[in-house]
């Protein structure tokens, strides 16, 4: 069977990694978390004082850039794709509000970005890929056999990164959550590098009221029939 690459961007706390995740391990293809990436570049400003005030130290952190490196492996037990920055893994820090509060200043960057691709198209070149993102199918990988656009209400999203917080053992405050997704939103809209779009050639899907299972049956069947048709 033909491999391709899948690109599934859109909002964030859409579920597009818990999607992706799923569709990589029911189709036999690799999981490339893009945004964990980005948050991954987050943690190492807030790790060496890189962020004052809400503002990047950009001078100190293109400096870095080039020493940062974002990988991925397995976890042993739940077979589920980990982030690892320079080597560590880091898969629950950067999952944090307080990294969420700058990873859309932080990746605004043209540098940032410009690295961050770069690392991206390099775990692309053998596709059977599913990566998902903001610009996945519209800057990293736009020839993607299969580009798919998630979107969902700011309340539902906020409700879901809510119940992840909480389900972790960690406090959290619903207000705060949704006005962080809200802001997020504007600045993956109108930041001057790659902003967040849906592609011409993606599918859009609305997953408000979906279950997991019925997102599963969709992007399955979805991924079938664009092989076929290759």
């Amino acid at each position: 069977m033909k491999k391709i690459i899948i690109a599934i961007d859109g909002f964030s706390s859409c579920g597009k990694s818990t999607m992706a995740k799923s569709l990589a391990r029911n189709i036999g293809y690799l999981y490339f978390d893009s945004g964990a990436m980005y948050r991954a570049v987050s943690l190492y400003c807030l790790q060496n004082g890189l962020i004052e005030n809400n503002e990047v130290n950009e001078e100190a952190l293109r400096l870095a850039i080039d020493d940062i490196c974002i990988s991925f492996e397995a976890d042993p037990v739940t077979k589920n794709s980990i982030t690892l920055l320079n080597g560590v893994n880091v898969e629950k820090e950067i999952r944090s509000l307080q990294v969420s509060r700058i990873v859309s200043i932080v990746a605004a960057l043209d540098f940032v970005r410009t690295a961050m691709i770069e690392q991206q198209r390099q775990m692309g070149k053998s596709k059977g890929i599913v990566m998902d993102g903001r610009d996945i199918g519209t800057t990293v990988f736009p020839d993607a056999e299969l580009k798919i656009f998630v979107t969902a209400s700011a309340q539902v999203r906020a409700q879901r990164r809510y119940d992840e917080i909480i389900a972790r053992g960690d406090k959290a405050n619903y207000e705060e959550i949704l006005e962080n997704v809200r802001q997020r939103d504007h600045i993956d809209q109108t930041r001057e590098v790659s902003p967040l779009r849906q592609a011409h050639d993606a599918i859009l899907l609305d997953n408000s009221n979906m279950t997991l299972q019925e997102q599963e049956e969709w992007l399955v069947n979805l991924f079938h029939k664009t092989v076929a048709a290759c």
